[in-house]
């Protein structure tokens, strides 16, 4: 399975409506939603009432990424708005085990969060308990960064040991997602690609399905 997903933080937060209506009929059914605290990175996004008739809309499959310090804190005030995925970051926490848990008690999937010069190998224990890795392929915080290639070995490593444990969450890779970068990564593994403002929200044109319909088939061709 591959998808893209929307990362609705760089969408036109005064047109949100729209915004969702043009995604859908696009073809996108997934929605990568940041929420940010301003201490573990930089910026600001996406409070509950931001999201929550986002999700309500019941129109996409919803993961919210928490880049966020206590994400224990963060769980308890989004889990009530049932996305489909609650993913915090392993550099945020010594008790990973106990939030994945916290996490499926919900009755939500749980993803695991890894920058990108984090070594791979220390999400590895928790493999068999989480339904989602994301890969951070640029640093958590803002839109518009390069692309860390070095991301592409940390996959080749985690493809192997999924291979090992034959278990299969979702791969979701998230920065400086486009045509290029996206090709070269399929091929080691990755499920999800958000795209923000590199392939989709830009002023270049054509519109959202145009644009969606060039990314999946240069997929196809690579």
């Amino acid at each position: 399975m591959e998808k893209v997903a929307a990362s609705i933080m760089c969408g036109n937060q005064l047109a949100l409506g729209q915004e969702l209506q043009d995604l859908q009929e696009a073809g996108i059914d997934w929605l990568h939603c940041d929420v940010m605290d301003g201490v573990y990175v930089n910026n600001l996004a996406m409070a509950p009432y931001v999201l929550e008739p986002i999700i309500q809309t019941g129109k996409f499959t919803t993961d919210i990424h928490l880049a966020c310090v206590e994400p224990e804190k963060y769980i308890d005030m989004f889990a009530p708005l049932t996305p489909d995925y609650l993913t915090f970051h392993i550099e945020t926490t010594e008790e990973p085990t106990k939030l994945l848990k916290k996490i499926h008690e919900k009755g939500l999937k749980a993803g695991i969060a890894v920058n990108p010069e984090t070594p791979i190998e220390i999400i590895f224990p928790y493999l068999d308990s989480i339904e989602l890795i994301l890969i951070m392929t640029v640093n958590p915080g803002f839109a518009g960064q390069k692309f860390q290639w070095a991301v592409v070995e940390k996959l080749e490593r985690l493809n192997r040991q999924l291979e090992s444990r034959k278990v299969k969450p979702l791969i979701e890779v998230d920065g400086n997602i486009y045509s290029e970068t996206a090709a070269a990564i399929s091929k080691i593994g990755a499920n999800i690609y958000v795209v923000g403002t590199s392939a989709l929200f830009n002023d270049r044109a054509g519109s959202y399905r145009e644009k969606v319909v060039s990314f999946n088939q240069n997929l196809r061709e690579n």
